[in-house]
């Protein structure tokens, strides 16, 4: 048993596992109580119970949802992942969903997520973000 916290990539890969899984309730264990999903422009689901309901919505919704990591970057705390998703609420065939990319940036305190932030996938985030 574990008894240090995760190293916040080894929490960002074991969230996107959890997320890959169907498992909401590792995705709880992997969030503060002050855990804030933000989806582009979209208004933060703030609160770890709040994002607990939102996964187990989404999990149930699209239980085929996989995310692919591409590129991992550590930078001034923050983990960057660049990838692309398939059996997402786009409802595209995988092989055009697979096409497109986007960027998940988390915010790990304690080996925790405090944030899980979905950003455009561009040239300025990549080089921010250290995805080059």
């Amino acid at each position: 048993m574990r008894t240090s916290p995760l190293p916040p990539v080894a929490a960002v890969v074991s969230f996107i596992d959890c997320i890959n899984r169907g498992d909401v309730q590792g995705l709880r264990e992997l969030m503060t109580d002050d855990h804030q999903l933000v989806i582009f422009t979209e208004a933060a689901v703030v609160g770890r119970e709040s994002n607990v309901d939102a996964w187990h919505g989404y999990a149930n919704s699209f239980p085929a949802y996989v995310i692919y990591p591409h590129l991992i970057a550590e930078r001034d705390g923050l983990v960057a992942v660049v990838g692309h998703t398939t059996g997402s609420h786009l409802g595209l065939p995988d092989d055009r969903e697979s096409k497109l990319t986007l960027i998940w940036l988390a915010e790990v305190i304690g080996g925790k997520l405090r944030k899980w932030q979905l950003i455009e996938d561009n040239a300025d985030s990549r080089r921010q973000y250290g995805l080059e």
